[in-house]
């Protein structure tokens, strides 16, 4: 399967000379999660909700490159989490993990197990070559389950029709739903392979080809 074309704005380019994109694309077949799946999410759920506070979180490596990512695009990590964060601090409050479908579910839980916030899109719905930057100014942009949301000074990617992902939230109009047959994921590393970002790609292909049927991963990094 053809990979888009991806390319960093200057803005991005300039003040990140380490960042990788782990970029995954595969068919699929979106349903419901099997047991399977909701055994491997309840099984990391209690092994993270002993283990984690927000302090511990905050400190994950690939947690924290993200969020000092932020403050130097001049946004408040604090007051936009990263995805990742988010979920690990609902795990960590005994909240568990969304149960959505199973590729966003297999997607989550190797967030959680790595830290890093995947960017998760149904290719079918993206236009053009995409490309990485910095969120503008009352830039439209409706996040899944949060409505409008300011993605100004937030890394942000953009295909032919505007703004469609950042770290924060992935967009309503690219989501993974049950009509999605084609799917790319998206991981951003703003510290290069530093946090395990090779490990990371690899433990996505793993899971979507066990969890999910007609998936066959190609991955590669940019």
């Amino acid at each position: 399967m053809e990979f888009p074309k991806l390319s960093l704005q200057p803005e991005i380019a300039e003040n990140f000379p380490d960042l990788k994109l782990g970029c995954l694309v595969s068919e699929v077949l979106v349903e419901e999660p099997g047991a399977d799946l909701l055994q491997s999410m309840q099984s990391e759920i209690e092994a993270l909700s002993t283990q984690l506070d927000a302090e511990k979180i905050r400190e994950m490596p690939a947690v924290k490159s993200l969020k000092q990512a932020y403050k130097k695009l001049g946004k408040d990590p604090n007051r936009y989490r990263p995805a990742a964060e988010s979920l690990l601090r609902r795990v960590s409050k005994g909240k568990g993990l969304y149960q959505v479908n199973n590729v966003v579910d297999c997607l989550n839980l190797v967030s959680v197990k790595t830290g890093f916030s995947i960017c998760g899109y149904d290719l079918s719905k993206i236009s053009g070559d995409v490309t990485l930057g910095k969120g503008k100014p009352a830039e439209p942009y409706q996040g899944i389950g949060r409505g409008e949301l300011n993605i100004e000074n937030l890394p942000v990617f953009r295909d032919s029709n505007g703004a469609f992902g950042t770290p924060t939230s992935d967009s309503s109009r690219t989501l993974i739903d049950e009509k999605t047959k084609r799917v790319l994921m998206i991981v951003p590393s703003f510290d290069g392979d530093g946090d395990g970002l090779e490990e990371t790609m690899a433990m996505l292909s793993e899971l979507l080809s066990k969890y999910v049927s007609n998936a066959s991963p190609e991955i590669k990094v940019i």
